[in-house]
């Protein structure tokens, strides 16, 4: 397998290659030259196997530059009851005749990040051991990526992690999950500014070539495509636990602010995973839906991205995006490369055709648009009917899911997050805290450490300069 760029370099690279390094020289994200394609009887046999088995049957689709038998140990042990509190790692539980809900958010950092960030981490350290190398991973967070990242790479050999976030804008809970880590190799930047401005300054500094490989700059946000294979594995994962038989189909729903998770979704209907609808659902920063129902994408400014209840969601530039626009425009770099580094950066929006809108019509995409008040009444409606607390990110999902739900099909929706994230949202639902794990009591009162800066690529540079000499490594 080799991995191209979607802005057109058509240079092929191996996994390990393009592991540790974010985005492609011209910009672009790193896609595979193909999407495996999985027949019925390879579907019969995975849908026998235990999660870590699937998972390296998955992954080394994907990844044949790190022999099979190292690649095993790294997924099993990544995926323990031990990190992942049970040996299902993602248990599905069935709510209706209709819809059932896929959770994934039993990792350290109680968040569906950790599924695939707990992965990276290891192969990070094993390729970096394998090469003699350290890594300064320089990322962007809009709530659950950041602690994800720092939980799986705190005290790896070889790893810093410098870590942006919006000041202000996370909540409590999650602010304090990355904060309150006291590592030497992990380092807290809250941007004024919103999400989108962090992650401008994690895509600016990967585009400067020189500095990035001066300063040995990797990344863990969902440009990286290491993220996406380890997030295709629970689709099909889900998929066998609820249906009896390959010949039935279902639809996914899940909620989405910079398109990664939907994104492998939409990798697994194309390997063959039986999908009817890809179900997504935005927030009030409704870009994405903009775009599904219109064919225009804008994004919005800073001071037009609304701060609401599902934070990780308030996100108005989708990064992933290009990897699926990409495969809708049938692999037309050129016209990939027109859309996001011309019309996107000169005009901050884009028109695809009609008939690449309708071409984009036939890869299963549907979406909706949830506020604060559908939040709000769907936790409560949830916790009346199921005696289950949801988060308000997953919350999101599952009213958009039950809004389009087919006869005969079911819909499973993704679980983003624990409620134990978001107990303001939580209280004001259904008047009662959610629980939180005793692993994590008293981390709000823990030490906290971080810096602020203003919304500079030059400051977080310079900051990355003067401590990208710690030899404590």
């Amino acid at each position: 397998m080799r991995y191209i760029s979607t802005r057109g370099d058509q240079t092929e690279r191996t996994f390990s290659e393009i592991l540790l390094e974010g985005l492609a020289p011209d910009g672009g994200l790193y896609v595979p030259t193909h999407y495996p394609r999985v027949d019925g009887g390879t579907l019969a046999k995975w849908r026998t196997l235990p999660y870590p088995e699937l998972a390296l049957e998955i992954l080394c689709l994907y990844v044949d530059d790190i022999p099979r038998d190292d690649l095993r140990t790294i997924v099993y042990r990544t995926y323990t009851s031990d990190i992942f509190g049970s040996p299902e790692i993602a248990p599905l539980q069935r709510l209706d005749a209709s819809v059932s809900l896929l959770k994934l958010s039993n990792g350290p950092t109680l968040a569906f990040k950790d599924i695939a960030m707990q992965l990276l981490g290891n192969l990070f350290e094993y390729e970096l051991e394998r090469r003699g190398e350290v890594l300064n991973i320089l990322g962007a967070t809009s709530g659950d990526t950041g602690s994800a990242a720092e939980y799986a790479m705190r005290g790896k050999k070889g790893i810093r992690v410098f870590m942006l976030s919006p000041h202000g804008r996370m909540s409590v809970f999650q602010q304090a999950q990355m904060f309150s880590l006291q590592d030497r190799n992990i380092h807290n930047i809250a941007i004024e500014g919103v999400f989108d401005d962090c992650q401008d300054i994690v895509k600016a500094m990967s585009k400067d070539l020189e500095t990035k490989r001066r300063l040995r700059i990797g990344t863990v946000n969902s440009i990286n495509w290491a993220r996406l294979p380890a997030q295709v594995v629970y689709y099909f994962w889900g998929y066998f636990q609820a249906t009896h038989d390959n010949q039935e189909r279902v639809s996914f729903a899940v909620p989405s602010g910079n398109f990664g998770n939907i994104c492998a979704a939409h990798i697994a209907r194309m390997m063959g995973l039986p999908v009817e609808h890809l179900v997504l659902a935005t927030n009030e920063n409704d870009v994405l839906h903009d775009f599904f129902c219109s064919g225009e994408y804008r994004v919005r400014k800073s001071h037009e991205t609304f701060e609401t209840s599902s934070p990780s969601m308030d996100i108005s530039k989708a990064s992933n995006f290009e990897r699926f626009l990409f495969d809708a425009l049938d692999r037309d770099a050129m016209r990939t490369h027109l859309l996001f580094a011309d019309e996107l950066t000169k005009a901050g929006r884009f028109c695809v055709t009609p008939k690449e809108y309708a071409h984009i019509a036939t890869f299963g995409f549907v979406s909706g648009k949830s506020t604060h008040a559908d939040r709000l009444a769907t936790i409560h409606d949830t916790w009346m009917q199921y005696s289950l607390i949801i988060d308000p990110h997953t919350a999101d999902g599952l009213k958009v899911g039950r809004e389009k739900v087919l006869p005969g099909v079911r819909t499973i929706a993704l679980e983003t997050a624990l409620p134990a994230k978001f107990p303001d949202t939580i209280r004001e639902a259904i008047n009662r805290d959610p629980d939180r794990p005793t692993s994590l009591a008293g981390l709000d009162y823990l030490p906290m450490r971080s810096v602020f800066m203003p919304a500079r690529v030059d400051n977080v540079k310079n900051y990355l300069v003067s401590h990208c000499n710690d030899r404590a490594l």
